[in-house]
C-alpha cells in the first residue's frame, strides 16, 4: 500500500534535541532549585543532565517521557511542590525554549505535499508548547494536525495517539509512516501497524534504531526521496 500520510515526532526529529531541551533542562532545574545547589545537583543526576555541557544524557526521562512523567520525577526531590505545580512550570518554560530546526520545514512539507501526503505531528510534549514551538518556527500551519501527550489520545510508545491521527486524516494506518528519533517513536508506529522511519538527529544511534525501523535516515530532509521510492 502506498504511503499517504506522515506523522512526525517533534523533538529530535523536526527540531534539534540538545539545542532545545539541553538548554531548557538547565533553565527549569535552576528555576525549581533556586539557590539550593545541592537540590540542583540531585535533580540533574536524577534526570541524567550534564549541567556543564548543558546536555541531556541518553536514558533520561526527558528524552521520551511526557511532561507529567518529568514532573513526577522532580517532585520526588521537591516535596513542597505538587506535581501539578511543577508541571505548570515545565510547560511555561517549555513555551519559551529555544528552537533549532533540523531542516527547512517549508521545503520538507512542500516536497511531501507534492507526493500527495497529509502531514501531522505527535509529540510526548504537551500540546500547548508544541504548537507554540511550531508557530515560532513559522511551521504550525504546515501540518494538518498537532497533538501532544495531554491531548486525550495517550502517549508514545502507545499506538493510540498515532491511530487517532490516522483517523483524523482519514488514512488507513497501513498507509501512514511514523517518523521519529527514539525507540518510543518506533515502537508506537509498529504497534499502530504503520511504516516506521528513524532519524539520527536525536540521542539514539543507528545501532539502537535499525532493528526497529524500516529505514534509518540521517535526518528528515531525506524522507521525500525515500517515500517516493516506496510509492513508485
Amino acid at each position: 500500500m502506498n504511503i499517504r500520510a506522515a506523522i512526525f515526532d517533534k523533538d529530535g526529529t523536526l527540531f534539534d534535541f540538545q539545542s532545545t531541551w539541553g538548554v531548557w533542562t538547565g533553565l527549569i532545574l535552576a528555576r525549581i532549585a533556586g539557590e539550593d545547589t545541592a537540590l540542583f545537583e540531585q535533580l540533574a543526576q536524577a534526570l541524567r543532565y550534564d549541567a556543564k555541557a548543558r546536555k541531556v544524557m541518553p536514558g533520561s526521562v526527558i528524552v521520551a517521557g511526557t511532561p507529567l512523567e518529568i514532573a513526577q520525577n522532580i517532585q520526588r526531590f521537591k516535596s513542597d511542590m505538587t506535581v501539578a505545580e511543577i508541571l505548570n512550570q515545565l510547560n511555561e518554560e517549555a513555551e519559551h525554549a529555544p528552537q533549532v530546526l533540523v531542516t527547512d520545514l517549508r521545503i520538507l512539507t512542500a516536497n511531501l505535499r507534492a507526493l500527495g501526503l497529509q502531514l501531522s505531528v505527535m509529540t510526548n510534549d504537551s500540546e500547548r508548547p508544541a504548537r507554540a514551538h511550531l508557530a515560532a518556527a513559522g511551521a504550525l500551519q504546515l501540518f494538518d494536525h498537532v497533538i501532544g501527550s495531554d491531548s486525550g489520545f495517550g502517549a508514545k510508545p502507545e499506538a493510540a495517539p498515532l491511530l487517532a491521527l490516522a483517523a483524523k486524516m482519514d488514512v488507513p494506518a497501513a498507509c501512514c509512516v511514523m517518523v521519529g528519533d527514539s525507540q518510543h517513536d518506533l515502537h508506537s508506529g509498529r504497534e499502530a501497524g504503520m511504516r516506521v522511519v528513524a532519524v539520527l538527529t536525536g540521542l539514539a544511534g543507528r545501532e539502537e534504531l535499525s532493528s526497529l525501523a524500516d529505514v534509518v535516515l540521517p535526518d528528515v530532509s531525506h524522507l521525500p526521496a525515500w517515500i517516493s521510492a516506496q510509492n513508485s
